[in-house]
């Protein structure tokens, strides 16, 4: 006398099922409260009868003293019913056992369905989102990252946690917008991209090759970029390097872009006039002592910012 409860994912094609659950679901009699349940053609293919009942938890449980019953839940969840037929259980005299029976779960990562159903969804429905642009988003972008940045300075990781799906949702934001043309790439195109990037990057991790260690496989990584520049027909080291960002962080990219492919260092000499000049010698000088430029002004910038609040507590 038992109760089996098989869940299932709505992330997982609903015809794969674990051996357990099939063997669960053929021994019977299978109810479910799902009159739409997606398993539903595939149990009737594979000539398992489903029931359609009201999911009220003395029926279940009243049914399963009387034999093996097997509930095929929601793919949603049902914790409201199953915390009821918890209780119900508890209060009765000779309760059946109950067994809950996974029949599909999620792996790492399966989340992400998520969020692309609903990107998919806001796109088609919501007048804001169907009306952005890769142009109009480009704030958003800026805006999310610097959130992350600041975040990871203050050291609050439950806040990263949400700062993180925010930029998420922006990288899956202009997949979905980049969906939409005749030449465009998807979520799914993006990704594929950069796993191969990263196999290809990281022989030491995916091929045969064998390094000494963290410097090694820098080295390693260097020659590949490297390779990848000629191959797209790039000929400088200095390709690919954003122009748009910061111009703190753009000096340093460019110094140690310049550094790796062996440029000298009066290079970096009398670089313009005025301030500007100034302005480059001291990220060069941060540079040469493994500074970063950018992170060093912006611990400078929160140190005035904590002296200008305490001069504004003073009454000032």
């Amino acid at each position: 006398m038992s109760l089996v409860v098989v869940t299932t994912s709505p992330r997982v094609a609903p015809g794969l099922l674990s051996h357990a659950a099939w063997t669960a679901l053929r021994s019977g009699p299978v109810l479910t409260g799902s009159a739409d349940h997606p398993l539903l053609p595939y149990l009737s293919e594979a000539g398992i009868a489903v029931e359609v009942v009201a999911p009220e938890p003395a029926g279940l449980l009243d049914g399963a003293g009387e034999g093996d019953v097997v509930w095929l839940a929601s793919p949603e969840g049902e914790e409201e019913l199953m915390r009821a037929v918890a209780h119900r259980a508890l209060a009765m005299d000779d309760p059946p056992a109950i067994e809950v029976l996974p029949g599909s779960y999620d792996l790492p990562g399966a989340r992400m369905l998520d969020l692309v159903a609903v990107m998919d969804r806001l796109r088609r429905e919501c007048p804001w989102d169907a009306k952005q642009t890769h142009a109009s988003l480009v704030p958003y972008l800026l805006e999310e990252a610097y959130e992350v940045l600041e975040t990871i300075e203050r050291g609050e990781e439950a806040e990263l946690r949400e700062e993180l799906g925010d930029l998420l949702f922006q990288v899956v934001f202009h997949s979905r917008v980049a969906q939409e043309r005749d030449d465009g790439f998807d979520i799914d195109d993006v990704v594929d991209v950069i796993v191969a990037k990263l196999r290809r990057r990281h022989p030491h991790v995916f091929g045969s090759v064998t390094v000494s260690g963290a410097e090694e496989v820098s080295e390693n990584w260097d020659a590949i970029k490297a390779a990848e520049r000629a191959a797209k027909g790039r000929d400088s080291v200095l390709d690919g390097v954003p122009m748009g960002q910061p111009a703190l962080s753009l000096a340093g990219q460019l110094l140690r872009r310049a550094e790796r492919a062996g440029a000298p260092a009066p290079l970096a000499g009398d670089v313009g006039q005025g301030l500007g000049h100034e302005l480059f010698e001291l990220v060069r000088r941060a540079h040469a002592s493994g500074l970063d430029p950018e992170a060093e002004l912006r611990a400078a910038a929160h140190a005035y910012r904590e002296r200008v609040r305490e001069w504004e507590s003073e009454g000032h």
